[in-house]
């Protein structure tokens, strides 16, 4: 279940589990966040740009991805954090598994994302039939480098400059570095008890309109701690 982690007039931050869709899609019926949301808050069901399908939702995570997500409770305050997404004044750091050891211990990785043409699937190679090209920037910190069932991994901290779908899983994945667990863009044999990818948003870090700082954070989960307790 979601859970409150802050929570003000103007907005919630709520630490989502994975597995748990953000909003409706075509493609499912499955009980959402939004539903969720719109029993303990219903005055969100007017806000935002789309408030009968995604009301009060100003970003999203990947159903398989944890961790903070921000709503907002008022038309107002949306713009307010529409507008810091839009002028990246919002600092989002992820967690994440990648297979291999990442170097050099920090970097930037700035490549274009387009959506494979007749599929649901993102790249950064952009030779054959793609379309709707964005441009996308994630930097990187390497935490530490772990040894797993005898293989090389790196923990490590991403921050998305950009906010393009599954944008940290494709640019991972694009140096050779794929997240683990995920089936989409990574490996397809996982040598772990994971049903999800190893990406979890750990903390949200903006400015309040009067000028006050905050930093949200969201505790790593059980199913990505327990990878990490089996490590050498």
């Amino acid at each position: 279940m979601p859970s409150i982690i802050y929570e003000t007039d103007d907005f919630v931050a709520v630490n989502k589990p994975a597995g748990l869709l953000v909003h409706k899609t075509a493609a499912s019926e499955e009980e959402t966040l939004v539903e969720w949301l719109l029993k303990k808050y219903p005055e969100i069901k007017t806000v935002g740009d789309d408030p009968e399908n995604r009301p009060g939702i100003v970003h999203r995570l990947d159903k398989d991805t944890s961790g903070v997500i921000l709503i907002a409770r008022n038309q107002k305050f949306f713009e307010y954090l529409k507008n810091l997404f839009k002028t990246h004044q919002i600092k989002k750091t992820y967690l994440a598994l990648v297979y291999g050891k990442l170097e050099p211990l920090t970097g930037v990785i700035e490549k274009p994302i387009a959506l494979k043409s007749g599929t649901i699937k993102r790249t950064a190679h952009l030779g054959g039939k793609v379309r709707m090209v964005k441009e996308a920037i994630t930097e990187y910190k390497v935490k530490k480098y772990l040894r797993l069932n005898s293989q090389d991994f790196s923990l490590v901290e991403l921050f998305p400059k950009t906010g393009r779908t599954h944008q940290l899983r494709v640019h991972m994945a694009s140096i050779s570095h794929p997240i683990v667990g995920d089936r989409l863009y990574g490996r397809k044999n996982v040598n772990f008890d994971l049903e999800r990818q190893f990406l979890h948003a750990e903390s949200i870090e903006f400015s309040l309109p009067e000028g006050r700082r905050i930093k949200i954070e969201a505790e790593l989960p059980l199913d990505l701690m327990k990878i990490l307790d089996s490590a050498i």
